[in-house]
């Protein structure tokens, strides 16, 4: 067995590139053709931005553009900067990094830790506006001697570096067997670079693109029109402009995935593949499943580009509060056991009468524990219910009965379900006829729901 490193670096620069190719197995379970992720997370700056930023730098460096001392300026939802920065600390530059307030706090502190200055600029402003962060780039630059803007849209330096690597390493690592490569577009240079390098080697290769609902790529890729976009929470891929770093003649198709589904597949891939990555990856993936469905041909290869850890989207992607507040993931399902735990504990867990206690009885037991329905229960079974209302209306209009077996003027049983069931779908089986329904656990009744504990938990008070 060869090993990955069998020598030291003279830097962590040296350490970019050459990322582990993953097959997802799991997620990918029950598909004939095999779907494979480029664990760009491996990158010492952890994602596959690392490869451009060290590449801009050289560039601008053999240019004459950058200078000892120089400052590096770029608009980037973090990644980017987190590349730039790497490069930057070790060959002594100083970085200014705009980012769109829509970004990770986690992605504002891991710049500042590699030194960087941070400016945040609101998202919900056209491009073209001063407060953009491309815009707000662009003038840093011009306020700043020494500055260069690193023009990640603009620069063909990005996709030219993935022709150069990306591109390779998945032709040389699937022994030239890829069929399909699918990545998101932001820059749109990884998809462009490598998908050219691999069409070049085998023209029949098949370059899709991922691309966030609320992105302009996709209708700009089928009219050459510019639409009208939405907000979308993945984050650093799709775009509100065309940058000239998408080679479209090297993509085949871009195609849409919504934001909940990328997220969603990106929780997936920790909790199945045991890979932490972000919703752009999530994203990527998703979208190669949906293919692999299609193409359901066991001797094809889908690559895609696992983009970033997840680490970075703590207490987004994988933060469960910031999913529901943003219709991306259904609030967890209430057992009826947990709303059993959660009532006031007033009273015994299940208030029960035997078939032969009177009812003046049975009233006096509603009265003192404060409930509204008793199951009679015999030899650990419940054989009849007794509402309030009901009995009470009886009694007044004939005293007489309150001293009569409840065995008589019980009604039919409550209904009973396991302790696991969830809460949301006992209200269609409480009515004002049958108002609670037993719980039991191991065979055993272990309480009682009532209309009135659904209602407290529908709206909040439990």
């Amino acid at each position: 067995m060869s090993h990955p490193h069998p020598r030291p670096y003279n830097s962590v620069l040296e350490t970019i590139g050459w990322t582990p190719l993953v097959r997802l197995g799991r997620v990918g379970a029950g598909f004939r053709t095999p779907v494979y992720g480029k664990a760009e997370y491996a990158n010492p700056g952890a994602s596959v931005k690392d490869r451009i930023g060290l590449a801009i730098i050289e560039d601008a460096e053999r240019r004459g553009d950058l200078r000892p001392g120089g400052t590096i300026v770029e608009g980037t939802s973090g990644n980017t900067g987190v590349g730039l920065a790497i490069a930057a600390a070790i060959k002594g530059y100083h970085c200014i990094f705009t980012m769109p307030d829509k970004m990770s706090q986690e992605k504002v502190r891991l710049l500042k830790a590699y030194g960087a200055d941070v400016v945040i600029t609101p998202t919900a402003v056209p491009p073209d506006h001063p407060d953009n962060y491309v815009m707000k780039a662009k003038q840093i630059v011009k306020d700043t001697p020494g500055a260069i803007l690193a023009n990640q849209f603009y620069n063909e330096v990005n996709p030219q570096s993935h022709y150069r690597t990306t591109g390779p390493e998945i032709w040389e690592q699937t022994e030239g067997r890829v069929t399909h490569f699918v990545a998101g577009a932001g820059t749109g240079g990884t998809i462009s670079g490598a998908g050219r390098f691999l069409k070049e080697k085998n023209p029949a290769i098949k370059v899709i693109a991922g691309d966030p609902v609320g992105s302009l790529y996709t209708g700009f890729a089928k009219t050459k029109k510019m639409g009208e976009g939405s907000p979308y929470k993945v984050e650093g891929i799709g775009g509100d402009k065309i940058p000239t770093t998408i080679w479209w003649d090297s993509i085949d198709e871009f195609r849409q995935v919504p934001d909940r589904e990328a997220m969603l597949m990106a929780r997936r891939l920790a909790r199945e593949e045991g890979i932490l990555v972000g919703g752009s990856a999530g994203l990527n993936v998703a979208l190669s499943l949906q293919i692999a469905r299609e193409v359901d041909d066991p001797d094809a290869v889908i690559v895609t580009i696992l983009c970033d850890t997840g680490e970075r989207y703590l207490s987004k992607v994988f933060s469960d509060e910031w999913m529901q507040e943003n219709q991306m993931l259904d609030a967890p399902r209430m057992s009826v056991e947990e709303l059993l735990t959660r009532r006031p504990q007033r009273a015994p867990a299940l208030v029960s009468v035997a078939p032969s206690a009177m009812l003046r009885q049975a009233l006096n037991l509603m009265n003192t524990w404060d409930v509204s329905q008793i199951p009679v229960v015999e030899n650990g079974e419940c054989i009849g219910g007794l509402i309030e209302g009901t009995l009470m209306t009886r009694a007044l209009a004939q005293p007489a009965l309150l001293d009569r077996p409840v065995r008589e003027l019980m009604d039919a049983p409550f209904p009973i379900v396991d302790a696991a069931f969830p809460t949301d779908r006992l209200a269609p089986m409480l009515t004002r006829e049958n108002p609670a329904t037993l719980v039991q656990k191991d065979g055993k009744l272990i309480g009682i729901v009532s209309r009135y504990d659904v209602l407290q938990q529908l709206i909040g008070t439990r």
